[in-house]
């Protein structure tokens, strides 16, 4: 029979082994948990490939919708009104509207010369002239077309060369006769017409003061009707005659 002494060292080295075993079986029934991030889970947000612009496609420019003020025409009131100047407007709009963009006709205008419902277009400029007292238009009102030639002015008109609608304004060299000079005492409106400077309102002019006066003696003569300035009768002293 072993000693006492023996028999409690099995006894302790038997139980260690125990001891130690389980805590063997223990560890391996352990699992750790990992902790993921909650910015990885699946509701995470992915970058939109729609909204990252390609390096190799150049961003298209913007078209700018077209200005207000592009679908405006602009013309220039002059003379017997009460707001001379540039008036801007619809396009087509009318005589009638230039003068009431302009503040309205002043006592005295001539606004009988005017086809109030004559369709205007950019850069036309309406000259209001102004009328006597027995309502006979001493100075005529017209529209001068763009291109006409004519230099703006904020000043009403004054007695001298009376502003002629631009489709008076015809080639030089109408005469009576081929190469000839136009005779201020038989020539007929159209004639008068066809004159540099000279347009519809002038000729009536020309014709009118004819009547008046049975005819004309001199060229020089040409400057007692009304719209013919100095300027005026410089140029139409070599083309007409008072023969």
């Amino acid at each position: 029979m072993a000693p006492a002494g023996a028999i409690a060292l099995i006894a302790v080295g038997v139980i260690a082994c125990v001891i130690a075993g389980f805590g063997l079986l223990r560890s391996d029934d352990v699992v750790p948990t990992v902790a993921f991030p909650a910015s990885a889970g699946p509701s995470a947000s992915i970058p939109s490939v729609a909204a990252v612009p390609s390096a190799g496609t150049p961003a298209m420019p913007s078209v700018a919708a077209p200005s207000a003020a592009s679908a405006q025409i602009v013309v220039s009131v002059v003379g017997l009104v009460r707001k001379p100047g540039l008036v801007r407007l619809a396009p087509r709009s009318r005589v009638a509207d230039a003068l009431s963009g302009a503040g309205g006709a002043r006592e005295g205008a001539d606004t009988t010369s005017l086809n109030l419902a004559q369709v205007l277009g950019d850069g036309d400029q309406v000259l209001v002239g102004y009328a006597s007292k027995d309502g006979n238009a001493s100075l005529r009102s017209a529209v001068v077309a763009s291109g006409a030639g004519r230099s703006d002015s904020s000043s009403p008109p004054t007695a001298g060369d009376a502003p002629e609608s631009s489709s008076g304004a015809r080639d030089s060299g109408a005469s009576d006769s081929a190469g000839g000079k136009v005779d201020l005492n038989t020539a007929s409106a159209e004639q008068l017409d066809a004159l540099p400077g000279v347009g519809p309102v002038t000729a009536k002019a020309i014709i009118d003061w004819r009547s008046q006066h049975g005819k004309f003696t001199s060229v020089d003569q040409l400057g007692e009707v009304d719209g013919i300035g100095p300027a005026r009768l410089a140029k139409l002293r070599d083309l007409v005659t008072a023969g």
